[in-house]
């Protein structure tokens, strides 16, 4: 029964986190209308904003995949 009390911290605190992430804007709408505006004149700004916005989402997906493989491969050699 011990073994159930973890997952069910991390049930819920995967559902606190998809639930939060919904409420949150990626831009504030000044930036939006502006880059919204310009991507339609071929403008640089607005292609640059959304690859500031892939690198930033990216970075924390890397740097879990790193430690959960560093743990890994760490645990598969004890074993």
């Amino acid at each position: 029964m011990s073994t159930f009390v973890p997952m069910k911290k991390i049930i819920i605190l995967l559902v606190l986190t998809v639930t939060a992430t919904l409420t949150a804007s990626a831009q504030c709408p000044m930036c939006k209308a502006s880059v919204e505006s310009n991507m339609k004149n071929d403008n640089a700004k607005g292609k640059g904003l959304n690859d500031g916005i892939i690198y930033l989402l990216a970075t924390p997906y890397l740097a879990i995949a790193a430690i959960g493989g560093a743990w890994y491969y760490k645990r598969k050699v004890k074993v």
